[in-house]
């Protein structure tokens, strides 16, 4: 976006007299119309300008909390997901060393029998 002045205007408002030349006034008064209206064009396009920096802000702000929350949710799946698999991994190890248990005194039990 850019805000122009162009043209540049010849008349300063420090150059306005209307003591020493009334005869100016409506000039004066028709300079200080323009750029009245050109301050008032530059202004209107500033406040659009920040408008839009603010909507943009608040967008980003909310994707960035949507993100934060599906990372979050992620992480979550994937900590069910390995306490999940922990969980299996645990009771295959408990039923090996039952069944170890079982095959170690059955192999005891056959023995005394094989003695007697």
């Amino acid at each position: 976006m850019s805000v122009s002045i162009e043209p540049i205007p010849t008349q300063n408002f420090v150059d306005i007299d209307i003591v020493e030349n009334p005869e100016m006034l409506d000039r004066y008064i028709g300079y200080i119309n323009v750029v009245t209206s050109d301050i008032i064009d530059a202004g209107t396009s500033l406040g659009a300008l920040k408008t839009t920096l603010d909507m943009q802000t608040s967008l980003m702000l909310d994707l960035s909390d949507v993100i934060e929350k599906g990372v979050g949710r992620l992480v979550d799946a994937d900590m069910d997901e390995t306490s999940t698999r922990l969980k299996a991994l645990q009771t295959q190890e408990q039923l090996a060393i039952q069944a170890l248990s079982i095959a170690n005194s059955s192999s005891s039990s056959m023995l005394s029998l094989f003695q007697s």
